[in-house]
């Protein structure tokens, strides 16, 4: 009898124990989608937190709600999207998922909304690239190999910025010497 108990503690906790010291699955994540980063944050009721995505390529937003209620607003026209102005959205309560094609103008503008029937939300977002996406055989540069590369940020894009306005202060600059 004291065999047959223990038979069965062993059947209920072996698949327990099988993924607990096994690498499982990450909620279903598939293989092809490497994790770039996880952002953690806080937002009070009905206010907005902004993120900027910079890396190229097929991108995949998964935010989950720690505590109250955020959502989930992208756009490639604005830096802050919001309910009004967005192109991808996710509202569930709990889990919100959005997939960032490839072709989205860089950098990509995420707005995280704090769900105003709570006082505060706590969130962590988790980003994904996405290397199954085939590149573009007529893409600039591509040689039409399909090569599974790691995504490219467009960090140039804070060099052009900085560069702009290198630029810009100088012809003010020159603008000023000539007008005083």
């Amino acid at each position: 009898m004291m065999l047959g108990h223990a038979a069965l503690l062993v059947a209920l906790f072996l698949p327990q124990a099988g993924s607990f010291l096994s690498p499982a699955e990450d909620d279903g994540i598939p293989e092809e989608w490497v994790l770039l980063h996880v952002v953690q944050g806080h937002i009070g009721a009905g206010n907005y937190s902004y993120l900027r995505l910079n890396h190229d390529g097929r991108i995949i937003l998964h935010m989950q709600s720690l505590k109250g209620d955020a959502d989930l607003y992208v756009s490639d026209k604005t830096l802050h999207p919001n309910f009004d102005t967005y192109k991808l959205q996710s509202v569930t309560c709990g889990h919100d998922v959005v997939v960032v094609p490839g072709d989205f103008k860089r950098p990509v503008g995420i707005g995280v909304y704090g769900h105003p029937s709570y006082q505060e939300s706590e969130f962590e977002i988790r980003v994904f690239y996405d290397q199954a996406v085939p590149q573009d055989p007529f893409e600039k540069g591509s040689d039409g190999q399909n090569e599974k590369k790691p995504p490219q940020g467009a960090d140039n894009f804070q060099e052009e910025e900085s560069i702009f306005w290198t630029i810009l202060i100088g012809l003010l600059k020159i603008i000023l010497e000539i007008l005083f």
